[in-house]
């Protein structure tokens, strides 16, 4: 990908963006924005690698994928937002990235709690947010172009494999980036407010898990299954599960599919 392309498009007066740069490998784009976060970054960097040596996933999971076949950034973002509201911000980032997602390629892609993006039940891209100090670093890894014998687990997937109308990585990082810019700034503009600018709408209207039979894993080893029935304002799974609602504020969801007759 082309850093000054990138840039000429991007970084303009009033924009969000204040610098893009593309770097060929490094470790991870989550952990080198948040040092520069702590050097006193501006808001608006963007790092994007060709390849990651070291990425992670939410859960500490390990994230890889061949050089050059996915979509692996990061934003540095300073929400002037109430703390208590910016765990809406992740689901921001995945809402964005599948609505510009499946715009540019004809994709049906959903989102399943909080913020993974899936094709069917495969996943296609994950998110992670991660806060230092008052700002806020989130990354996302999106296959592309991989192959079904590169894809890292057996239920991934990627917009080739899913016949994507386009694989330009960086028309597809634009378009996120314009879609993201576009959502976070009704945010803020609305105090984190995800009634009045529409976030909370969009985001139900764009889920696989609302309305599905779920299994949660939970920390210290604790499983939930019940019926995902929303999302709170606070961006909790809602869940009833025999006969008692839970609001969660973490877990790995799994959707449940009913048995073959």
């Amino acid at each position: 990908m082309s850093q000054a392309a990138l840039q000429s498009a991007l970084v303009r007066p009033g924009s969000l963006w204040s610098a893009v740069k593309v770097v060929e490998r490094t470790g991870s784009t989550n952990a080198d924005l948040a040092q520069s976060a702590r050097e006193g970054i501006r808001e608006g960097a963007v790092l994007v690698a060709e390849s990651q040596f070291a990425g992670r996933g939410r859960l500490g999971r390990i994230w890889t994928a061949p050089p050059r076949s996915g979509l692996t950034f990061s934003v540095l973002l300073r929400p002037d937002v109430p703390l208590p509201k910016q765990g809406w911000l992740s689901l921001l980032f995945g809402l964005a990235a599948a609505t510009a997602v499946r715009a540019e390629t004809g994709v049906d892609v959903r989102l399943k709690w909080p913020n993974d993006l899936l094709v069917g039940e495969r996943k296609l891209a994950g998110v992670l947010a991660e806060r230092v100090d008052r700002a806020v670093v989130v990354g996302m890894g999106l296959n592309v172009t991989l192959r079904q014998e590169e894809l890292p687990v057996e239920r991934a997937t990627s917009l080739r494999l899913s016949g994507a109308t386009t694989v330009d990585r960086g028309v597809l990082l634009l378009a996120v980036l314009r879609e993201l810019e576009a959502r976070y700034r009704e945010w803020v503009a609305a105090d984190g407010d995800v009634e009045s600018c529409g976030l909370r709408t969009a985001y139900l209207a764009g889920s696989a898990t609302v309305g599905q039979e779920v299994r949660v894993e939970l920390p210290g080893e604790r499983v939930l299954i019940g019926l995902a029935t929303g999302i709170d304002r606070s961006g909790y799974l809602m869940v009833r599960s025999e006969g008692t609602d839970h609001l969660l504020s973490v877990g790995d969801v799994v959707h449940v599919r009913p048995a073959n007759p």
